[in-house]
């Protein structure tokens, strides 16, 4: 049979598109593959840094028995910072940062609570009232940042959330004077009792309603926080949060 008379064949042109098919099938199948693994590449912002600051502290409440009675908590002020991408090309804007979909894993995971910052409050950005806690938080973009107002730059800022273990035990006291900062130590918390792990979506949306995802978890406190009263520390290595195009 010659050359031509086997390429004449049906099967031959059938192996051909299989071959053409399974190829074609193989590259879509790596690049899909390589999105899942490194998510967006280019984004026209970035996480670049999140910083988190831990503290120890009591609320006084009313006792007749002793001089002072407090309820510890120990609180999380988490910044995360979106800063542009100088190099991607094109000009784009912030439309909203949203915060969501938050998940803890803790002893007493129904003692944490997320708050917002306190819009009222002059000297502090977070207080843990009643009103302050939510689901969700959402920062829309602007000509400038306002953390306690929940507005960032549309060329990018600081968003900021608190994540507080509240009621971790009572502690009465006589003592005439009071560090707050000593409060879990003084009252024999372990670090295992206040270890929490939380993770939320940090979702940015374009003002074109391009929208990117990406899940953050964070391991918390941050350092011995009973000890030592206050610790902070900044997360510099962002690339291991992924993100996603959720739409266009």
């Amino acid at each position: 049979m010659t050359l031509n008379g086997i390429t004449s064949k049906k099967y031959f042109h059938l192996i051909i598109t299989i071959v053409i098919l399974a190829t074609i099938l193989f590259t879509l199948g790596i690049i899909i593959l390589r999105y899942y693994v490194e998510g967006e590449t280019n984004m026209p912002f970035q996480l670049s840094k999140i910083a988190i600051i831990s503290t120890s502290a009591g609320t006084d409440k009313e006792t007749k028995d002793t001089k002072w009675n407090f309820d510890l908590y120990q609180s999380n002020d988490i910044y995360l910072y979106i800063d542009k991408n100088n190099k991607y090309e094109k000009t784009e804007a912030i439309k909203t940062i949203t915060l969501q979909n938050f998940k803890i894993e803790a002893v007493e995971k129904e003692k944490i609570k997320i708050y917002k910052p306190d819009a009222q409050e002059e000297k502090l950005i977070f207080k843990n009232k009643d009103e302050n806690i939510t689901e969700n938080i959402e920062y829309a973009g602007g000509l400038e940042s306002d953390i306690k107002q929940l507005k960032i730059s549309n060329q990018g800022g600081i968003v900021a959330f608190r994540c507080s273990y509240n009621n971790i035990a009572e502690y009465q006291t006589d003592e005439e004077e009071i560090k707050h900062n000593e409060l879990l130590k003084k009252a024999g918390i372990k670090p295992e009792d206040i270890k929490v792990k939380v993770s939320f979506d940090l979702n940015i949306k374009l003002e074109g309603d391009r929208e990117y995802q990406a899940t953050i978890q964070l391991d918390l406190p941050t350092g011995n926080v009973i000890e030592e009263g206050t610790t902070s520390t900044e997360l510099t290595e962002t690339k291991e949060f992924i993100f996603k195009r959720v739409n266009n």
